[in-house]
């Protein structure tokens, strides 16, 4: 009868009580007066019984009663947030907290000398946005006076630099100070950032990290035998010296002078278009091939605008621009725009029809455009798929190619010499400018550690891959969460779409955490697994796991850069948190997991003061059926 009862009550006792199971309805007696009566029975027990308590004595088995809080439920706790990063999505990071998380001390820490990302960096001759302009500023933006369907790096950078002004955000920005290092304590439950800014370094402590750092920021030189030796001028793409003029004013000097381009990516591609009207000779070195797109959009975005469909420029008119001023027309063609680029996401996949008609029309522009230069189409022509790498429209560069003063050069590069370069067959080219379009280091492994649980930084949880559940979070590092991590890139529309949504989803996450009163929440070890074997299952059936080289993947291929999905379909992802996806803990040590309900009212009932029928502010008014 009496085997295991002592464990029995232990595990059940409540409150000074304990509940004993017969048939029927149980009997509940004090916790003393069980133990005393167990204590005198003459059987012997199989398991030990403890000695009747003193009266007014508590045993350290017994929890105490649970008790609600003293706070309001709207009483909302102090939350500092460190944002690392002021391009696009540390901007916007900066708008959305201060419209929707109260009680806050936010910051952000930005190693250059100004706002605006890769944009501030990427300075360029031909920098431009290879999405259509309209589309690449935020949702709830309207700028309409676009210069053309591709801005231009000055332009994007200007439009930064008045939304920054325009929602008063430069208050939280501290230019040039650089993080060196962060380390999250437990115990406190908050990060430690060490920030570098000049010859000073400082520590900073917050709740919440967020790096907004993106994977345009860590420029490289290539790694070439002899380079630093070039005697020449040497420029790196993200590093172009403009001073305070246009890019125009520092190539004035190049009339007379031999550039070679090394690189056929976005950026080599923009540049070799924009300077070969300006230099003596170009050459331009490619280890890759790459397709050139026609221009996207030419007629059907502006047929919207009345233009004639014959009309292949790409600027608007200022009669367009004058039509864009009224709200009405600017929504209606932004819509239009978005949702043709939004049509486009079966592009990615594997011999879907849609790819198959960008494979023949892209072919067919492309020996087109290269018909006056026999050759030049086998050696550039891919045999991947079209959207294996990110294309970039862009106007002259074909045509620049097929000049007589143009060589597109596929021989391997041997070295750099002090007046030129080596290739691997044994010709030299005689340079006066080189150019190192080489791009950016995008594995994901930062300049500075990152110090999670247990001493785990970030660069070594993310060797081989970096992975984060939802792109957004990284199990082991809590309160940390990431805009543009890995796994957000999209290739078929503006990338402004997901990180809004990623913001969005940030947003909520800090609420919860001071609505619930979290000290800590991470995403759980097996939901960003199950997040990563979903990724690896989704991209064998597109086309980026063809055999191209992209900034999306790692050395052996992996796709870890981009969303496993279309803008929509992260749109749709991220607007409901899965919360159960997630560990926590409370600041308060409490065994009651509601203990944030708090004493049963709000601040506005608590204080006397604000409204206490807000809720009739904005009613969900159903319609009425016909």
């Amino acid at each position: 009868m009496f085997h295991g009862l002592s464990s029995a009550i232990w595990n059940r006792t409540t409150g000074g009580r304990v509940y004993i199971y017969h048939p029927g309805t149980p009997h509940v007696l004090p916790v003393a007066t069980m133990l005393s009566k167990l204590w005198t029975l003459g059987h012997k027990a199989t398991s030990p019984v403890a000695p009747p308590l003193a009266p007014g004595t508590a045993s350290a088995s017994v929890e105490e009663p649970y008790s609600t809080g003293e706070f309001s439920i709207d009483d909302y706790r102090p939350i500092k947030v460190i944002c690392i990063g002021a391009g696009f999505s540390g901007i916007l990071c900066a708008i959305r907290f201060q419209q929707k998380v109260p009680n806050l001390d936010f910051k952000i820490y930005e190693k250059a000398d100004g706002v605006g990302g890769t944009w501030h960096a990427n300075r360029y001759p031909g920098a431009a946005c290879d999405v259509p302009s309209h589309c690449y500023q935020f949702s709830f933006e309207d700028q309409s006076q676009w210069s053309g369907l591709s801005s231009t790096g000055p332009e994007i950078l200007a439009n930064i630099e008045r939304v920054v002004d325009k929602y008063k955000i430069r208050k939280y920005i501290n230019l040039q100070h650089e993080l060196t290092h962060a380390k999250w304590d437990a115990p406190s439950g908050k990060w430690t950032a060490r920030i570098r800014h000049g010859a000073e370094e400082f520590e900073d402590s917050c709740d919440v990290l967020l790096l907004c750092i993106g994977s345009l920021s860590r420029w490289q030189w290539p790694d070439i035998e002899g380079l630093k030796e070039f005697g020449g001028t040497l420029v790196h793409s993200a590093q172009w010296d403009v001073g305070d003029g246009a890019w125009e004013e520092g190539v004035k000097t190049w009339g007379d002078k031999t550039v070679g381009i090394i690189g056929n990516g976005s950026s080599g591609i923009q540049i070799a278009s924009a300077i070969h009207p300006k230099i003596k000779r170009m050459v331009n070195y490619a280890r890759g091939r790459t397709w050139i797109c026609p221009s996207f959009g030419t007629s059907s975005t502006f047929a919207s605008l009345g233009r004639d469909p014959n009309d292949t420029r790409r600027t608007f008119t200022a009669e367009e621009r004058e039509k864009l001023k009224d709200p009405q027309c600017f929504k209606e063609f932004r819509h239009a725009t978005e949702h043709e680029m939004n049509s486009f996401h079966a592009l990615i996949i594997r011999e879907s029809d849609l790819q198959k008609g960008a494979r023949m029309n892209f072919e067919a522009s492309m020996k087109q455009d290269t018909a006056d230069k026999p050759g030049l189409l086998e050696k550039i022509l891919p045999q991947w798929s079209v959207f294996c790498r990110r294309l970039t429209p862009c106007a002259g560069y074909l045509e620049a190619l097929c000049a007589d003063n143009t060589t597109y050069e596929t021989t391997p590069i041997k070295r750099v010499t002090r007046t030129g370069i080596e290739l691997t067959d044994g010709r030299h080219d005689d340079l006066d400018v080189l150019v190192c379009a080489t791009g950016f280091d995008v594995s994901y492994h930062y300049p500075f550690d990152i110090v999670g649980r247990g001493g785990v930084t970030l660069n070594d949880r993310w060797t081989p891959y970096a992975e984060a559940y939802l792109s957004l979070a990284v199990d082991g590092f809590p309160n940390m969460f990431l805009v543009y991590g890995p796994g957000s890139g999209l290739n078929t529309a503006s990338i402004l779409v997901l990180l809004e949504n990623q913001v969005q989803y940030v947003v909520k996450a800090v609420q919860k955490m001071q609505r619930e009163r979290v000290k800590a929440m991470e995403p759980k070890k097996a939901a960003t697994a199950d997040w990563t074997e979903h990724m690896r299952a989704y991209f064998p059936k597109t086309v980026y796991t063809d055999a191209c080289n992209s900034w999306y993947k790692a050395p052996d291929g992996t796709v870890v850069g981009l969303w496993p999905g279309s803008a929509l379909h992260a749109i749709r992802t991220l607007a409901n948190p899965r919360w159960e996806d997630y560990e926590y803990e409370s600041i308060e040590k409490t065994r009651n997991r509601l203990h944030w309900l708090g004493a049963g009212d709000t601040e506005n009932e608590r204080t006397k003061t604000g409204d206490l029928a807000w809720y009739l502010d904005t009613p969900d008014v159903p319609p009425i059926p016909e």
